[in-house]
């Protein structure tokens, strides 16, 4: 079982785990939350990991202040105004990315966009809860107390000006209509935030799933030693994981595709992976990119 400490001793051993790759359990105002390296593909791997039965949705990137959240993504007068009025608090924002800003593409899954919020610091809702569920894959549980919110964040994404909600949650959608000046439209194509149900990023092209032979002119998303007949011949290659190690894998997954999208290839071959673990989860997004695009939703 995970071993629960209190705010004020957990500190040092929490930052040594996170700083070796490893994930923590934290409170927030809202519910408790595994936090891990957002930078570190590895980190976010091994969230989507203890989660069970992931499905590689994009995650929520917390910050400290506004500066920080400016580093990350871009900010226009409405979201700034909504930061403002929220922060920190219960409301996730997802604006557009800034080039290299650090963030692995793991964590945003594959979108140009991030999902942000500035939590109120340290406020299932208990650490007892936490550990009781995820207690086995995880070694440690900060305990803050019960979360007084015991909701999840509210998800606006502000685009051209207009907002819309991704997602109810702590903050009523009343209340920022009230502080934007400005209706909530609601309904959203694709997967754009937690706790939405769809497919998402695809490459520009096509994508052959569990090939044992590469056709002309194709790109090899590769898996493993053991290489697909015909390799040799491939436009492009990156192997999601020479060693076979689905945790490598799931944090190169996203990645790796959009480099071999980038190579010109009409066609992305890709080499079996196996469905166990993490593999289930690599093998969903893989299958949703592959999917024919008018039947993307």
């Amino acid at each position: 079982m995970a071993e629960i400490l209190g705010v004020g001793e957990a500190m040092e051993r929490a930052l040594a785990l996170l700083e070796g790759g490893d994930v923590v359990a934290i409170p927030t105002e809202t519910v408790y939350g595994l936090a891990g390296d957002a930078t570190n593909g590895a980190a976010v791997a091994r969230i989507f990991e203890a989660k069970g039965r992931p499905r590689f949705n994009p995650l929520i990137a917390h910050v400290a202040d506004l500066a920080m959240a400016n580093r990350i993504a871009t900010f226009d007068l409405l979201s700034t105004k909504l930061a403002e009025a929220f922060w920190p608090g219960p409301l996730t924002l997802v604006l557009p990315q800034r080039a290299e800003n650090g963030i692995h593409p793991l964590v945003t899954a594959g979108l140009d966009t991030i999902a942000l919020r500035m939590p109120r610091g340290f406020g299932a809702t208990t650490a007892e809860a936490v550990s009781a569920d995820l207690g086995g894959k995880i070694k440690l549980v900060v305990d803050g107390g019960a979360t007084p919110v015991g909701l999840e964040s509210t998800i606006v994404k502000i685009e051209d000006g207009k907002l819309r909600l991704l997602r109810p949650g702590g903050i009523a959608a009343g209340d920022i209509e009230e502080a934007a000046g400005a209706k909530l439209m609601r309904g959203a194509a694709g997967i754009q935030a937690p706790g939405m149900l769809a497919s998402h990023y695809a490459p520009g092209a096509l994508m052959r799933l569990n090939v044992g032979k590469i056709a002309s002119g194709e790109a090899l998303l590769a898996f493993g030693r053991a290489r697909a007949e015909g390799w040799q011949d491939a436009v492009a290659l990156r192997n999601l994981s020479e060693a076979g190690d689905l945790r490598e894998a799931a944090a190169n997954l996203f990645a790796y595709m959009q480099a071999l999208d980038r190579s010109g290839a009409a066609t992305i071959a890709v080499e079996p992976i196996p469905a166990d673990g993490l593999g289930e989860a690599i093998n969903d997004r893989l299958a949703r990119a592959a999917a024919p695009r008018d039947k993307i939703d």
